[in-house]
């Protein structure tokens, strides 16, 4: 499975996950699904529910990520070994 980057709302209430579509057969265009959820649970102990798929091109993901960053969104490592929930968020990643 493709590596995904996890930003997390001010109130820790929603997710978005970005990962590579790998299955994409444009050999000219790169695509990254935006998987958008909501926690339940305890935060990092259970996933969250992810309830809505979409594609979108590469820049058109890395716009949304730019945005969801301006709108007090945060980066998060959820569900990696070793590592601290948040991590200081990056503009230029993923």
């Amino acid at each position: 499975m493709a590596k995904g980057y996890w930003l997390i709302n001010s109130n820790r209430s929603e997710v978005r996950r970005f990962t590579e579509n790998r299955e994409n057969l444009d050999r000219f265009n790169k695509y990254v699904f935006v998987d958008s959820g909501k926690i339940i649970g305890v935060l990092g102990k259970e996933p969250p529910l992810l309830q809505r798929r979409e594609e979108f091109k590469l820049e058109e993901a890395r716009e949304i990520w730019r945005k969801l960053l301006a709108q007090g969104w945060r980066r998060a490592k959820l569900f990696e070994e070793g590592t601290s929930m948040y991590k200081e968020h990056n503009p230029s990643s993923p």
